[in-house]
C-alpha cells in the first residue's frame, strides 16, 4: 500500500509543488534567470513568468510561447511533464538556456527521448521538500529529483552527470 505522501505527490489533483527558495536562490546565483516558465501569480519567482492565471492571456500557456533568455522551470508534476522536458530541449535548440527541476524518473520515455539532450544533468542529493501552493513546507518528495540544464549547443553525446547539494 502506497503512503499518503506518495499518493499526494503522484496525483494529478495538485500539480503545483512550489520550488524551495534555498534551491532556487542557489541556482539563480549561478544562472541569473530571466523567466519563470511554469508559475502562478502567487508563486512566480521572477517578474517575467508564464502561468495559467497570468493577467495577460498571451502569457498563460508556456508550452505555446517562445522561451527566451535564461529560463527557470519547475513544471507541473503530472502526466504532462514530458511535454515540458521536450519544450525545454526545443527552446535550447532555438537559443535559450533552460534549467528544469523534475523527478529523477530515468525510466521514462521523456527522459530517454528529451532529457538526454541536456548539456548537464544534476542529481539532487536527498529529497526536495517542496512547498505547498500556500507556501508551507510539504513532506519530502517520495523520489529523488534532478536538474536538467539545457543550453544552446551543437555538440553530440551524453550530458555531464553531477551531484547537486543546496
Amino acid at each position: 500500500m502506497k503512503s499518503h505522501t506518495w499518493a499526494v505527490i503522484h496525483s494529478s489533483a495538485n500539480q503545483c509543488w512550489r520550488t524551495p527558495l534555498e534551491l532556487f536562490n542557489k541556482l539563480n546565483e549561478e544562472f541569473g534567470f530571466t523567466l519563470d516558465a511554469a508559475a502562478q501569480e502567487d508563486s512566480a519567482l521572477l517578474p517575467s513568468w508564464f502561468g495559467p492565471d497570468h493577467s495577460d492571456p498571451a502569457r498563460r500557456d508556456a508550452l505555446s510561447n517562445r522561451w527566451r533568455g535564461v529560463v527557470w522551470c519547475n513544471p507541473p508534476y503530472g502526466r504532462t511533464v514530458g511535454k515540458w522536458v521536450e519544450k525545454a530541449a526545443l527552446e535550447a535548440e532555438l537559443g535559450a538556456t533552460v534549467v528544469m527541476l523534475v523527478m529523477a524518473n530515468t525510466d521514462t520515455t521523456y527522459f530517454h527521448d528529451h532529457a538526454l539532450k541536456a548539456e548537464e544533468i544534476r542529481f539532487i542529493r536527498g529529497r526536495v521538500r517542496f512547498l505547498r501552493h500556500d507556501g508551507t513546507k510539504a513532506n519530502a518528495a517520495p523520489k529523488g529529483s534532478m536538474l536538467l540544464i539545457f543550453k544552446p549547443h551543437t555538440g553530440e553525446g551524453y550530458p555531464a552527470l553531477t551531484p547537486f547539494v543546496y
